[in-house]
């Protein structure tokens, strides 16, 4: 199998499974116990945690887990929202978000807020202007993803707490960093940013497991109640196994520069490669994160339907989009305004630090053919 679908996610390394694996084996405890199974436990996720926190150069106590990075986006937003409602009703986003995003500021319009969302231009770019544009007095938050998933737009949020201080708004800063976790170094103290959200399994570790970024004194109201756990504010017993998963994915991982400059020159050797086939289109801008490649396949086959195609004859997996719209037409590209001819056959290939040149010159071969043998 040839796996190009990194951005809806990546094989956990072996390090990591054989540390989930030990955790149910043998530190399979609950952590919230004081006996020794349960201080086992614990302490595994303590070091998880201060892993997580040092990659962010953020302290310990500011790194609450959780399932996943939908649940970090919907514990941020509807936190945020829930504890400044008071003091104005506005939100800014944008069109391209993740459906975690997207659907919680849906929800929240139902509810009487104010939701701005900002449209990228042709190539998925949202620009500085717009985000100042956007803020006002009356804003509570702001909700932005760094890297987008579906064409890679690496989004401008180092201006937004400079966008917020100018309009004077009491709004807290939101960064869905799920694609750039790992892969551009994130430091939320120096972006400005009060919640920040990482997810485990797009980084070779376990599924079932995210962290989000509280930024110490950043007050945000808890979607469920129950334990003392994640200082109440994701209770529950915690997912010891994949927590500590997560930290050691994490810890093993390569310098992000070695990493980003073997990616970086992968793309361009893909990118060159995708546009020798006659009709290809690359719908990502320039300026994208180098794990990341939309682009447009000039074959009467829908996206899904080559997705499929390429999967059941070539062993070749890339993607028709965010897995997580779950084959919808993609709302990334509807909101870049671009055709729906491209639309409908454009697909994404997204790399990580196991992906090789032979995958690549495997790809082009499959789509050579598939373009000759079925053309649009």
């Amino acid at each position: 199998m040839i796996y190009l679908d990194n951005s809806a996610t990546t094989k956990p390394d072996k390090v990591a499974a054989d540390k989930v694996y030990e955790m149910l084996t043998e530190s399979f405890g609950n952590p919230s116990s004081f006996h020794r199974a349960g201080l086992d436990a614990n302490a595994e996720i303590r070091h998880a945690r201060e892993v997580i926190a040092k990659s962010l150069s953020a302290e310990n106590e500011e790194i609450y887990f959780t399932s996943g990075g939908t649940e970090a986006n919907n514990l941020a937003i509807f936190g945020a929202a829930e504890a400044k409602k008071r003091l104005g009703k506005r939100i800014v986003t944008t069109a391209i978000e993740h459906e975690s995003v997207l659907e919680a500021v849906n929800e929240l319009e139902k509810q009487g807020f104010e939701v701005i969302r900002l449209i990228p231009d042709a190539s998925g770019n949202i620009s500085e202007e717009q985000i100042f544009e956007a803020v006002n007095a009356d804003t509570i938050l702001v909700s932005i993803m760094y890297v987008n998933n579906e064409v890679g737009s690496i989004l401008p949020i180092e201006c937004v707490r400079k966008a917020v201080t100018k309009a004077g708004a009491p709004a807290l800063i939101h960064f869905d960093c799920v694609q750039a976790y790992g892969k551009l170094n994130i430091k939320p103290k120096k972006l400005g940013a009060d919640l920040v959200t990482v997810s485990a399994h797009k980084v070779h570790a376990p599924k079932g497991v995210g962290a989000l970024y509280i930024k110490k004194g950043t007050r945000i109201v808890p979607r469920t109640y129950g334990g003392a756990q994640e200082s109440k504010i994701r209770p529950g017993t915690e997912a010891a196994p994949l927590i500590a998963g997560f930290g050691k994915a994490v810890e093993i991982a390569p310098p992000i520069k070695e990493q980003r400059e073997k990616i970086k020159a992968l793309k361009e050797y893909a990118v060159n490669k995708l546009l020798e086939i006659d009709g290809i289109r690359i719908n990502s801008p320039e300026n994208a994160s180098d794990y990341i490649i939309n682009f447009y396949v000039p074959t009467f086959m829908t996206s899904q339907t080559l997705v499929q195609h390429l999967s059941s004859k070539y062993g070749i997996c890339i993607s028709s989009g965010s897995a997580c719209a779950k084959g919808k037409k993609s709302h990334v590209l509807t909101a870049m305004r671009l055709p729906d001819k491209v639309i409908e056959h454009s697909v994404r290939v997204s790399f990580s630090r196991n992906s090789t040149k032979e995958d690549i010159d495997a790809l082009i071969k499959a789509l050579s053919e598939t373009v000759k043998q079925y053309p649009i």
